[in-house]
């Protein structure tokens, strides 16, 4: 096993200079929002929620949410269509539905281009 499948075992494993790929959890991210915002962990997870729920409520009404410097979160209608299954040749018809969608914002597309 190498660094890149262990998953983060403390607030310190979220810094984004590692040079690696780390996997960040709930778990991870309300440790990271306590310690930095000097919060309780379960203030935190109260705040994550909040925040999570305050996304899904809009999006499940068909808003727009933008958080400034961060993205847009939507949500996509796709339309329904018939494919073709490529093990049998079968067309399949699939239904139309809506599919959440992330659109990342400038100052977030700046940060990933910086880490490089």
């Amino acid at each position: 096993m190498n660094g890149r499948d262990t998953p983060l075992t403390s607030v310190p494993d979220l810094d984004i200079y590692r040079g690696h790929w780390c996997l960040v959890n709930r778990k991870d991210l309300i440790g990271k929002m306590a310690s930095d915002a000097r919060l309780t962990r379960a203030q935190a997870a109260r705040a994550l929620n909040a925040c999570l729920e305050g996304i899904q409520a809009g999006l499940i009404r068909g808003d727009r949410v933008t958080i400034s410097g961060f993205g847009t979160f939507g949500v996509l209608h796709r339309k329904a269509r018939r494919v073709r299954n490529p093990k049998s040749g079968k067309a399949i018809d699939i239904a139309a539905k809506r599919v959440p969608r992330f659109a990342p914002g400038i100052d977030l597309k700046s940060a990933i281009q910086r880490s490089d």
